[in-house]
């Protein structure tokens, strides 16, 4: 089963880019700047950012339905990233690397099953999710923190 990751669209993030530390926190917003290769994953492009860029930390709606799944956590973008990702069937090494929380949603964006995975066994777990009919689509989330990392939909 074909399936398509994509990070979450820059634009949303783009009047954040550049704003000085304090309007940053009127808007809830931290920046950071990076000192290790692992740690701090850009959810726009789905890597990890490199040491010397910086990332803001958000407060991010990932789960926008009015269900009892509503959901909304702290996420990294790197600031100026400008195109997100997007492939078929292609895991980014942001998440090959990391334990993930698969969450599989219908249509009505409830959630109908999970799996708690290694980030290198990824293809499979998402290809089982996808073999039950009613799911629309999974939410990958970092495991060990609970963030929100990805949308993965099955390629049409």
């Amino acid at each position: 089963m074909a399936f398509r990751i994509t990070g979450l669209a820059p634009e949303p993030f783009r009047p954040l880019f550049g704003l000085d530390d304090t309007a940053l926190a009127r808007q809830g917003a931290v920046r950071y700047r990076v000192d290790a290769e692992f740690g701090f994953p850009d959810r726009i492009e789905l890597r990890d950012a490199a040491p010397g860029e910086t990332v803001l930390l958000v407060n991010h709606v990932h789960q926008p339905a009015d269900t009892p799944f509503r959901a909304s956590h702290a996420i990294f973008v790197r600031e100026g990233a400008t195109t997100l990702f997007d492939a078929i069937d292609t895991v980014p090494d942001v998440l090959r690397r990391r334990m993930l929380s698969l969450r599989a949603f219908d249509a009505a964006h409830m959630m109908v099953d999970a799996a708690l995975v290694d980030g290198r066994e990824a293809d499979a777990a998402i290809a089982r999710l996808f073999t039950n009919p009613a799911v629309a689509y999974l939410h990958a989330h970092f495991a060990t923190r609970g963030c929100y990392a990805a949308r993965v939909d099955r390629a049409r």
